[in-house]
């Protein structure tokens, strides 16, 4: 199963985080969480990495939805975006919600699925414009 929706940019990290997050934002999705992989790596257990970010992006109205169909799907939320460093660029990952529908086999979640990758599907290709 593919689970991730992948672009490479050709952009520095530092550059890169705030344009990932404006992209989204324009797309109905806030930054709910922030973590820092690598400074939680480095911190917790001394190891390297390369500059590595986990954004909790979520859409509220897309969110409400799922939710009022199955409570359960809070396990699945909020939408993990990746951005981390690759040489001279960076590469941008999103978790696809198709597996927000997947995942429960719940037909009805669907639709919004759906409706929000066509949202990160939009936010990618801003990206890349």
């Amino acid at each position: 199963m593919t689970y991730a929706k992948t672009i490479t940019l050709d952009i520095a990290y530092d550059e890169a985080v705030p344009k990932v997050k404006e992209a989204f934002k324009a797309q109905g999705f806030g930054t709910l969480t922030e973590i820092d992989v690598r400074a939680t790596l480095k911190e917790k257990l001394g190891e390297e990495m390369e500059p590595y970010v986990i954004l909790g992006a979520c859409n509220p109205e897309l969110a409400h939805r799922a939710l009022d169909i199955e409570r359960e799907i809070g396990l699945l939320l909020p939408c993990n975006v990746v951005v981390r460093a690759d040489g001279e660029g960076c590469v941008v990952q999103v978790l696809d919600p198709k597996v927000i529908a997947d995942v429960p086999g719940n037909a009805a979640l669907q639709p919004i699925a759906e409706e929000a990758g066509r949202h990160i599907d939009a936010a990618l290709a801003d990206l890349t414009a």
